[in-house]
């Protein structure tokens, strides 16, 4: 009777050892799924400095008419000081204006300022590609 009473009390253990871990892994894997978005990167024509991307599934109408979208500057060399860079972009299809409402190095560290000011792209080839193509695909 110990004997059987060992045997169930160890065979309990390592059955609840083994869920109580399934669940840790299982929470802590969905927890970086969660953080993991999803994007639809497209290119505009490259430029002596880089290239730039856009993500075709953030796209939103704001309520001014304007249109937001994630963009991400990959600079043509990269070191500890040039990285990658994502912006929060307002376009103005209208006036071919734009602003960057966000602009951070990793999706974690973003601070929104939907005060930012209106500026034109001043013939950088790679915002107006981004502008152009939003504006396309958005209408």
């Amino acid at each position: 009777m110990i004997q059987t009473k060992n045997n169930f009390l160890s065979t309990f253990v390592v059955n609840f050892l083994s869920l109580v871990l399934s669940m840790i892994c299982t929470f802590c894997i969905s927890i970086k799924q969660s953080y993991a978005l999803s994007h639809e990167w497209v290119g505009v024509p490259k430029s002596e400095y880089g290239e730039q991307l856009w993500d075709r599934k953030s796209i939103k109408r704001n309520e001014d008419g304007s249109v937001r979208v994630l963009s991400k500057f990959i600079p043509k060399t990269k070191s500890e000081i040039t990285q990658d860079i994502l912006y929060t972009m307002d376009i103005n299809c209208f006036e071919k204006s734009f602003r960057d409402v966000d602009v951070f190095t990793d999706e974690e560290n973003s601070r929104l300022n939907n005060l930012a000011d209106w500026q034109d792209p001043n013939e950088d080839q790679l915002i107006l590609g981004v502008i152009g193509q939003v504006c396309r695909f958005n209408n």
